[in-house]
């Protein structure tokens, strides 16, 4: 059964169509990715969904139907923007929201303090919120988003303010989560984190849904759109390439979706700046492909309104 199903919906604020006729399912035991550029509607198709705001067109299921208070509280949402008390203590504000999800203060306390010592906070549960620092504040809101035992888990930027460790120790919390049938919801920047956890996504810009499917899928349709040149010398701006970075001592090259690999071989190999030694086509990264589809989608826009 989905646990999300958002078909077609739309939403406007004034004079800025913010969503524009966005579908996608979300399904128990994965993790999936809700992606897209700054400004592209990723918060507000999630508002959507948590009936923050009402869609004006289209139709949204959670949970098997559509979303009521006794629903609501088998979600667990981790909003980018902390909502934590910053003037209380931690422990009796992860209680108090604990509350409000319908767990009893006796029960809210056992499970709080598996959770505060498995993310090293035992220790800084009478401190003042405003005391932790911004790691700390964010393992304490994915206590507050898991202490219920959600059935839908939606998570905005997980990874903020995080060390290597302390992402480490949340990605294989969200791991354990999907083993356990859970429905994961998560919206990032990082695509590192996407490929590592997630099997499906939707990528969203300019409030339509522009890719959507599985990873493995998606990367092989855009297979060819990458290269990597390895040489001595520099690399010029070229036509028909998106987006050029030196890294581990190669050029990573993203390609338009028009552009032929040979052609930029060809013109890499008649520079005098640049000496080819390996030229390769490469599978694109999620990263590779966010710059591509999101590139392309703003000089389609800037053509558009020319």
């Amino acid at each position: 059964m989905k646990t999300v199903s958002v078909s077609s919906v739309s939403k406007r604020f004034g004079s800025v169509q913010a969503v524009s006729d966005v579908s996608f399912e979300v399904f128990p035991g994965e993790i999936f990715g809700l992606l897209g550029p700054n400004g592209a509607g990723k918060t507000t198709t999630i508002r959507m969904m948590l009936d923050i705001f009402e869609p004006d067109s289209g139709e949204i299921e959670i949970l098997g139907g559509r979303l009521d208070e006794e629903k609501k509280k088998r979600i667990g949402y981790m909003p980018e923007e902390r909502g934590l008390y910053k003037d209380q203590k931690l422990e009796p504000t992860l209680v108090f929201l604990a509350s409000l999800k319908g767990m009893s203060s006796a029960q809210a306390h056992r499970d709080l303090e598996d959770w505060l010592k498995r993310l090293d906070l035992w220790e800084h549960r009478s401190k003042e919120i405003k005391e932790l620092s911004k790691g700390m504040q964010q393992k304490a809101q994915l206590i507050a988003t898991l202490v219920h035992d959600p059935d839908l888990i939606v998570v905005d930027e997980p990874f903020s303010g995080l060390d290597p460790v302390n992402t480490r120790l949340v990605k294989d919390i969200l791991e354990e989560q999907r083993r356990a049938g859970k429905t994961i919801l998560m919206s990032t920047h990082q695509m590192n984190q996407v490929e590592a956890l997630c099997n499906r996504i939707v990528l969203i810009n300019q409030g339509r849904s522009v890719l959507y499917g599985e990873v493995s899928e998606i990367k092989r349709r855009f297979a060819g759109n990458a290269l990597t040149l390895q040489g001595q010398g520099e690399i010029p701006p070229l036509p028909g390439v998106l987006d050029m970075r030196h890294q581990n001592g190669a050029w990573q090259l993203t390609l338009d979706e028009n552009s032929d690999p040979q052609e930029i071989l060809r013109q890499v190999a008649g520079l005098d700046s640049f000496q080819v030694e390996r030229f390769e086509l490469t599978q694109p990264s999620l990263d590779d492909i966010f710059v591509t589809v999101v590139q392309e989608g703003r000089l389609s826009a800037e053509v558009a309104n020319a």
